[in-house]
């Protein structure tokens, strides 16, 4: 699958916001939150290309968008992870299209690039927004970079709302993080924000997160991965599944004895190991 000269641009210069050690030359401008940016690695490109065959299947209800923690819920290759997600959603009909590390940016061109066409789901469920809020900001910046997520976030929304009309969005407030507590400053300043846009009706904003942490947003015992401390654990799943569930029942009934939704996919590389 060919990425277009303009996209590799951008995610060249979006590399910036995904650095794991050192910087190496001189700094580049972050591309703003609310621009798409393409994953020009192969496997990123090859689960596109799963998610673009999982979208033309059909049979979806509830639609799952985000990055590893969405992923991580619906994916064959964390497969306790997957029992849990059957275990909450079988009979709604639900799809997860999360992939790992993506920023804001990807997600915005994989929905730019066919992820959403046609599927029109009755629900939507975003979570994202972590991999852009990072180790939190310098000190004083931490307004800018809450507003540049939070226009990200809204440009996803407005662009779910156009594929997918008359589908209730339920956008997720950042989970807690607990690698950099600087990161909670700017965390909290981003669910803020989102909590003022949603109506309430075709776009709802659901925080869980006094339910994952406690005051200054340190995480309670086992709701993450101890090593990391970002990425939930079973028992923070729950938590989730435990929020959204009376919300797929006020929208869509309870849930049947059947599910339609397509097979659970999973990372790539996953199978090649």
């Amino acid at each position: 699958m060919s990425i277009p000269a303009a996209a590799r641009t951008a995610a060249l210069l979006g590399a910036a916001l995904c650095l794991r050690g050192p910087a190496q030359g001189p700094p580049q401008t972050p591309v703003p939150a609310d621009r798409p940016v393409a994953r020009t690695d192969q496997n990123s490109q090859t689960a596109h290309a799963q998610l673009l065959e999982k979208a033309k299947k059909g049979g979806i209800d509830i639609y799952f968008e985000g990055d590893s923690i969405t992923r991580r819920w619906g994916a064959t290759d964390y497969p306790d992870l997957l029992a849990n997600w059957n275990s909450n959603f079988f009979g709604w009909n639900a799809a997860d299209f999360g992939w790992g590390a993506d920023t804001i940016q990807n997600i915005l061109w994989r929905l730019q690039n066919g992820e959403l066409d046609g599927v029109n789901p009755k629900v939507i469920v975003l979570l994202a927004g972590t991999n852009n809020v990072g180790r939190g900001a310098p000190p004083g910046q931490e307004d800018a970079k809450a507003a540049d997520v939070a226009r990200g976030l809204q440009a996803i929304v407005q662009i779910m709302q156009a594929k997918a009309p008359a589908a209730t969005i339920i956008v997720t407030g950042i989970f807690p993080r607990n690698d950099s507590m600087a990161a909670m400053l700017v965390i909290d300043k981003v669910n803020a924000n989102l909590a003022q846009v949603a109506d309430g009706k075709q776009l709802r904003f659901l925080n869980v997160n006094s339910k994952l942490a406690g005051p200054g947003g340190v995480l309670f015992d086992g709701m993450m991965n101890a090593a990391d401390k970002l990425h939930p654990t079973l028992k923070g799943y729950q938590v989730w599944a435990d929020a959204l569930k009376p919300i797929f029942t006020e929208l869509l009934g309870p849930p049947a004895k059947e599910d339609h939704a397509p097979a659970p996919t999973g990372d790539p590389s996953a199978t090649r190991r």
